[in-house]
């Protein structure tokens, strides 16, 4: 085992461990009324989970994408309530700016390809930002902003910014936050980055978030399969039960692939194929194994009292955020198509040979 599978699967017990202890259904009910997990994000924080991606010099893990994703694949298999992803999103961020990561709830905005914020020559940001995750609670947030025609990476302090309260279907904060001339705490250009990169490491972060969280599905429906009985025998024990369970395998299968395959060609470089292919694919698994889960649930899945729901509804959130399954299938299109149809099969092998 080599020093980054060692630390990757270290991550991976921590953080499953972690969370399996900690969220619970009645902890995320509690979170849906408006509850703060304080203690949650306190051992999110003291585990360093939110800077994997940052330089042990600058007091983080010092991983790649490879180790965030088994954080990512743990946040969603739980449904953390706590804004988890945007952390590493925004370490990557300010790593990549060559900024310190600030203390306490950290979250990203932007986080909709067609908002911009403008960042002035005396550090003052302008604009606003819609559906910012967990901005009511975010004790910073790191913004990417144009400057001067560049894309600059900023870091700003609570009382920097004005909320308007609003959430997702799964009741995760998702607020408008208006930027009016606050005066940030740092900035930084973002070395190699622009304004697309921050949406595609979003739509990276979504979609092993969407694998994880379809993992849950499938245990879930299989151990239901396997204690509902009808007709004297366990449901699972059917052809037809079986063939749906097989093809949500199939989509969980898939969607780990993909996110897997994009992580790991954004640590070697340029990896907007891959994550264009791994938000796509997760997206569409969202929503083709929601649909099975919720059929081999049958009327009780759909109950507020049953767990299911609580994946179920993040998954139907995550497949639009950063990008829908058609909006990256036409950036997958508009890019292959630009190469030429002679160009595609050498492309396809190469990026295979390189990321596989």
């Amino acid at each position: 085992m080599n020093g980054d599978s060692e630390m990757r699967g270290i991550l991976s017990d921590q953080v499953n461990r972690l969370l399996g202890d900690t969220v619970t259904k009645d902890r995320l009910e509690q979170v849906e009324t408006g509850a703060w997990p304080a203690d949650l994000w306190q051992s999110v924080e003291e585990n360093g989970l939110t800077r994997v991606l940052v330089p042990e010099d600058d007091g983080g893990v010092g991983g790649g994408w490879r180790e965030a994703e088994a954080v990512l694949r743990a946040a969603g298999k739980y449904q953390a309530p706590v804004p988890l992803a945007e952390g590493i999103v925004g370490g990557a961020m300010v790593a990549g700016a060559g900024l310190s990561m600030p203390e306490g709830v950290v979250s990203i905005a932007p986080v909709r390809r067609d908002e911009e914020l403008t960042l002035s020559a005396g550090g003052q940001l302008s604009g606003t930002a819609t559906r910012v995750p967990w901005g009511r609670n975010a004790d910073h947030l790191i913004a990417l902003a144009r400057s001067g025609g560049d894309c600059h990476v900023a870091i700003v302090a609570k009382g920097g910014w004005r909320v308007e309260e609003d959430a997702n279907i799964a009741a995760e904060p998702r607020d408008t936050c208006h930027f009016d001339g606050a005066a940030v705490v740092a900035s930084a250009p973002w070395d190699g980055g622009d304004m697309l990169s921050a949406y595609r490491l979003g739509a990276m972060a979504r979609s092993a978030q969407i694998a994880g969280a379809l993992e849950f599905l499938l245990e879930q429906s299989v151990q239901y399969a396997n204690d509902r009985s009808q007709f004297g025998r366990p449901i699972g024990k059917f052809q037809a039960v079986q063939q749906e369970l097989a093809r949500l395998a199939g989509e969980v299968a898939a969607s780990g692939a993909a996110a897997e395959a994009a992580c790991r060609a954004a640590d070697q470089g340029d990896a907007a194929f891959e994550i264009a292919v791994a938000k796509q694919r997760a997206s569409e698994a969202a929503t083709t194994g929601t649909s099975i889960a919720h059929q081999a649930h049958g009327a009780i899945g759909f109950t507020y009292e049953h767990a299911l729901h609580f994946a179920t509804r993040r998954l139907w959130s995550w497949r639009a955020e950063f990008g829908s399954e058609s909006y990256w299938a036409e950036d997958l299109g508009r890019s292959l198509a630009g190469r030429g149809a002679e160009a595609l099969w050498p492309f396809l092998t190469e990026r295979t040979a390189t990321t596989g």
